[in-house]
């Protein structure tokens, strides 16, 4: 009779121990569930397009943004450290960024100052951010999720797996705000920078970020990236292309880590640029035959065409790394092409996209961040 009352006794006493602990797991996925909520959110909300692949990601949670500025980022692993910390919770990740690109600005017959890149790799994962800050202005950008670390065998289709797209806020390539001003990036890799006058650092894609959220015209973006020392991404250099929805435009250099500012001019509005500096007398770089391909079409009627002969001047010089190699399979361009091509209309603040040279299909969205997909020809 003891024993049995002991073992009764035993059971309540496991059983409230195993409610308390049920109880107390609960707890603490409730309270991460909630201090997490926007990042999980975030990650929810991200989606395959197609199966280039390209995903979109609408971004909820705070990017901190505010504190970078103020600290500083000198260099990639600086960049890497504060992302694993503030986004991340913790899990590390590596960065790279590189690519051949091209990039031009038009205006449409109806008068829509447009800007139109494309984005040229290896085959990458790209993707559409979409961010609302609180502190900043609303913007949509493009991100290759190549540079941090996915790839064929890792794809953001699992929650696991879409942890580490929440970097994609630091790592833009091109986009543009709510004020229709744009910013892309593009290699010139002799020009690698790393100033250092005093001013707060930054890298290459949180200059990107910083600027989204903060410029609304061309002029502004250069005066912000005048008060901080810029620091190359990566083992290569880059020019910035600006352009805003007042009509005006400009390729940011650093040449021998001084910043150099080419605008358009009242009689040539376009500008276009490649691979190849366009401040310097040399123009070291690559990229001349496409950047010839873009001239003369914009040439034809002085920088003026609708939105879809735009798309087809990206197209006739899209990259095709098999025909650049001469198709050498050891040539380490011989596997890129251009993964994306975007038109940004900075007056109507949309941009129509084709993914990985399928120009037959173009991603239309808008500030408003609504998506379709039409069919062209």
């Amino acid at each position: 009779m003891y024993m049995k009352e002991e073992k009764r006794h035993l059971k309540k006493i496991m059983k409230r121990i195993a409610i308390g602990l049920v109880a107390g797991i609960v707890a603490v996925v409730a309270i991460a569930a909630f201090v997490f909520r926007k990042e999980l959110k975030t990650m929810i909300h991200m989606n395959k397009v197609n199966s280039h692949p390209f995903y979109e990601m609408t971004y909820y949670a705070d990017y901190g943004l505010e504190e970078l500025a103020k600290q500083g980022v000198g260099s990639d692993d600086a960049l890497v450290d504060f992302v694993t910390k503030r986004l991340l919770k913790g899990l590390p990740i590596t960065a790279n960024v590189d690519g051949a690109c091209s990039a031009f600005n038009v205006q449409t017959p109806e008068g829509d100052y447009v800007m139109a890149r494309n984005f040229d790799y290896h085959p990458s994962t790209a993707m559409l951010v979409k961010t609302n800050p609180k502190d900043g202005y609303r913007s949509i950008s493009m991100v290759n999720l190549t540079h941090i670390g996915y790839n064929q065998d890792k794809q953001p289709d699992t929650l696991f797996h879409k942890v580490t797209a929440l970097a994609a806020p630091y790592i833009p390539l091109d986009g543009m705000n709510e004020k229709g001003f744009f910013i892309g990036v593009l290699v010139v890799k002799e020009q690698i920078v790393h100033q250092n006058t005093g001013k707060t650092p930054i890298t290459t894609t949180s200059a990107i970020r910083l600027l989204l959220d903060r410029a609304t015209n061309v002029d502004e973006a250069v005066e912000i990236l005048s008060n901080y020392d810029m620091n190359s991404t990566g083992d290569t250099g880059y020019h910035f292309f600006l352009s805003d929805a007042n009509g005006k435009s400009a390729v940011v250099e650093y040449i021998d880590h001084e910043m150099k500012v080419i605008y358009n001019t009242k009689d040539t509005k376009y500008l276009a640029t490649t691979n190849f500096t366009l401040s310097t007398k040399e123009q070291n770089g690559v990229g001349k035959d496409r950047y010839e391909i873009i001239q003369t079409g914009l040439g034809k009627n002085n920088g003026i065409m609708t939105e879809e002969a735009t798309m087809q001047l990206l197209e006739d010089a899209k990259f095709d790394g098999i025909i650049a190699s001469g198709g050498n399979e050891n040539d380490p361009y011989y596997d890129c092409s251009t993964q994306w091509s975007a038109v940004y209309n900075l007056t109507k603040k949309t941009v129509s996209i084709c993914i990985g040279a399928d120009y037959s299909k173009v991603y239309e969205y808008s500030l408003e961040y609504k998506q379709r997909s039409i069919k062209r020809g």
